[in-house]
């Protein structure tokens, strides 16, 4: 399984684009079944991770966070099952306090260290900071670690992306040889910022003057429009190098024949805007179909489906895991709501009429493959809780001040029948936590998009039938997923109960 980080699908050839250097997704495609409605579930960076390996949506129940001591983890069931399970990745958050439970569930691992700010190159004295340094001043101590571990990044061969995708070569060409193995090869590229060395710059070239800019703040848009192109192509030149390293992985699948037995997928957890919208990033606004749609590949050497396309809605942070353990033969729990693709892969059968997906506390939302309704806060006034044993944050745990007042929640279905921390979001934490950027007016609001007429989700409709139809699919999904009383109540739903429902998400 190869793993990117904030891929956005439309620069890609494979989804029609005419400008970005990847022949070796091209070349992908020609060997695999490509989906063309496949839609995150939880976001953004560990919640999708912890969707990955329970296949359950956790999002309606807390943020950001490591696994938990009741979570099923397709790698560690696989691992339980015999089947050897190794991870190869310079994602840094996996070694954070808000996502330090996840490495540990592989047989082994590997860690390469420099992405983003990640902690990494200890130096004392301030770095010589780039020019134009205004543009990114506000990340202070990140952005002096991130000018700090560049500087040790001098050339291609020492990227943590080239790092991480040379040791999941040595791998296969280790062991591939061997029967039952699963080998996750997770790159924290094109993530920002959009780091990558000259051979992949010259593939665009474009008059820009400027300062270093590389590194888009999460918010609208307030560049030129020349500053915005240079973006986009600092960060195509990102998207190529993972295309090249790709490339390694095929031409690898190429010289050992893997392809008579050895499943590939390729997908990615989120996606991310550059201007699209007026906006940078994600998260902070609605889940455009930028981020939320995302690319997705699969070779299943059981049915030998090649260089066709695939319509059924899926989720892949949900599905994989299942999708994973059937291929080995190992059973998936109740608890998990994905559904195996072994079917869609072959012969394009659905698994699901609709799929939700969000973040915790925002919009929720709901997509049947046409229309996407985004349900926005109906009632402020209606707190909502994280329910959690492992209270942490990205990267450090709750505060004193957050953990006041928590409690133990009736006994959660959904986590083994175990009583969890109720926590409230309204507790302060004097690091701002809570504070999210995505509880501004934009994200509050409630929207209906119908992709078929409007692809680019710039005009919302008001359909009563179809917001009707999208909110019975909504809460039927919200039902499923065991979600707490509170937030059908927070987004003016009816449908909640107090005990919550047992069981998979409803198709």
């Amino acid at each position: 399984m190869v793993m990117f980080d904030s891929l956005n699908r439309h620069f890609l050839p494979n989804y029609g684009c005419d400008w970005t250097h990847a022949p070796n997704f091209k070349r992908l495609a020609r060997h695999a079944a490509t989906f063309d409605t496949s839609y995150v579930c939880s976001m953004p960076c560990m919640p999708a991770r912890r969707d990955l390996h329970t296949g359950r949506a956790n999002f309606l129940h807390r943020a950001w966070g490591p696994l938990e001591p009741f979570d099923d983890s397709m790698p560690a069931m696989l691992k339980k099952a015999g089947v050897y399970t190794h991870l190869a990745t310079d994602h840094y958050h996996y070694f954070e306090d808000g996502g330090a439970t996840y490495h540990t569930k592989y047989n082994s691992w590997e860690f390469f260290r420099g992405q983003q700010g990640d902690v990494w190159m200890g130096q004392v004295a301030d770095p010589k900071w780039p020019d134009g340094v205004g543009f990114q001043s506000r990340r202070g101590q990140f952005l002096r670690q991130d000018t700090i571990n560049r500087t040790f990044m001098r050339s291609e061969e020492q990227h943590p992306q080239s790092r991480t995708f040379e040791s999941g070569m040595d791998f296969i060409r280790r062991n591939h040889a061997e029967d039952n193995w699963f080998l996750q090869i997770e790159t924290f590229s094109p993530h920002e910022p959009f780091f990558s060395h000259r051979k992949y710059k010259d593939l665009y070239p474009h008059d820009y003057r400027g300062p270093l800019f590389d590194w888009p703040d999460y918010g609208e848009v307030h560049e030129t429009p020349e500053e915005v192109e240079h973006v986009r192509k600092e960060y195509a030149a990102v998207v190529s190098m993972c295309d090249s390293k790709l490339g390694d992985v095929l031409d690898m699948m190429d010289e050992l024949d893997l392809w008579k037995d050895t499943m590939l997928v390729v997908w990615t957890d989120h996606g991310f805007l550059l201007g699209e919208h007026d906006q940078w990033a994600k998260v902070h606004l609605p889940f455009y179909e930028e981020v939320a749609r995302t690319p997705f590949f699969v070779w299943d050497p059981r049915s030998g489906v090649s260089n066709e396309r695939r319509k059924s809605l899926v989720q892949p942070s949900i599905d994989l895991p299942v999708t994973l353990l059937e291929f080995f033969g190992v059973p998936s729990t109740p608890r998990m709501q994905g559904r195996s693709l072994t079917a869609t892969i072959a012969t394009d059968q659905p698994v699901r009429e609709a799929g939700m997906f969000g973040v915790f506390g925002a919009q929720v939302n709901v997509t049947d493959g046409r229309y996407v309704y985004m349900r926005g806060t109906a009632d402020e006034g209606v707190g909502i809780h994280q329910y959690t044993l492992m209270p942490t944050h990205m990267a450090h745990p709750f505060t004193v001040e957050e953990l006041r007042g928590a409690e133990l929640s009736d006994p959660q279905p959904w986590a083994r029948d175990l009583q969890l921390l109720k926590i409230s979001r309204a507790n302060p934490d004097p690091n701002g936590n809570q504070a999210r950027p995505w509880k501004n007016s934009t994200a509050a609001q409630t929207l209906l998009f119908d992709l078929q007429t409007d692809p680019g989700q710039l005009h919302p409709i008001q359909d009563s039938a179809v917001e009707q139809r999208m909110i019975g699919l909504l809460v039927g999904l919200m039902r499923g997923n065991d979600a707490p009383v509170e937030q059908f109540a927070r987004l003016g739903l009816a449908g909640g109960s107090a005990g919550g429902h047992a069981g998979g998400c409803p198709s």
